[in-house]
């Protein structure tokens, strides 16, 4: 008599597909001055770059195999993640290090304030999708992030601190904005941000920013306006 062993049918594996945003940082020459800018920039918003997808461009800059690991490595202690590399050749580094993408569509610029400094950061993403717009009815917590790449985004209540708002195109808060709100982060230059309340800690447009402390004291706690204009990011009272 032979014993019979039941076997379970394995399921079919499924690969999928995914879209997300991701910020690409740009180093410049010299490296040391790059990342000293960087901290300044990241003092104002320390978890900006935590838990995101972050894409390493070293066009900019001639770096051996031992300098980028230790570029990585620098960018790692301060807590930034690098997912991918682009801007060099797959065979300039070793299997270890992330990988090598080809470029993509630059889709928001640098991340950079109206200034001389640049820290070269910037928003980009995979698939492009039809325009619409998200409506949020109830407020924005700290520590939530709500990322809508295709349109505008209307939060009808209020932002708080830490907490951050990205859109492919406008943003309308009618409450108070005390967090962060990054418009126009697909490449739209023509993207606006308004707020009841203006207590952000940070407001950005295609890319180009402000913090908190570069904010006029006259222009914080009341209905403002943000918008790009020669590409000086410009805030305006609404009252």
């Amino acid at each position: 008599m032979t014993n019979a062993i039941a076997v379970r049918p394995q399921g079919a594996m499924r690969l999928h597909g995914r879209s997300l945003m991701a910020f690409v940082l740009s180093p410049t020459a010299p490296i040391t001055e790059w990342l000293t800018a960087l901290d300044k920039r990241s003092g104002s918003s320390p978890a900006f770059f935590v838990g995101r997808p972050i894409i390493l461009d070293l066009a900019a800059v001639e770096l051996n195999e031992s300098q980028i690991g230790e570029l990585i490595a620098q960018l790692a202690e301060r807590g930034i993640r690098v997912m991918a590399l682009e801007g060099i050749e797959a065979n300039q580094v070793g299997p270890s290090f992330p990988p090598v993408i080809k470029r993509g569509r630059a889709t928001a610029g640098e991340i950079i304030p109206p200034s001389s400094d640049k820290s070269g950061a910037s928003a980009r993403r995979g698939a492009r999708q039809e325009p619409s717009s998200l409506l949020v009815e109830s407020p924005i917590r700290s520590g939530q992030s709500i990322i809508f790449p295709n349109g505008d985004i209307t939060v009808l209540g209020s932002v708080a601190s830490g907490a951050e708002v990205v859109a492919g195109g406008s943003i309308h808060v009618y409450g108070a904005l005390r967090g962060r709100a990054l418009a126009g982060s697909m490449g739209n230059a023509r993207a606006r941000i308004f707020c009841s309340k203006n207590e952000a800690e940070l407001v950005s447009i295609d890319g180009y920013y402000r913090t908190a402390e570069e904010m006029d004291a006259s222009l914080r706690s009341r209905p403002a306006q943000c918008w790009l204009e020669n590409r000086v990011l410009a805030i305006a009272a609404l009252d």
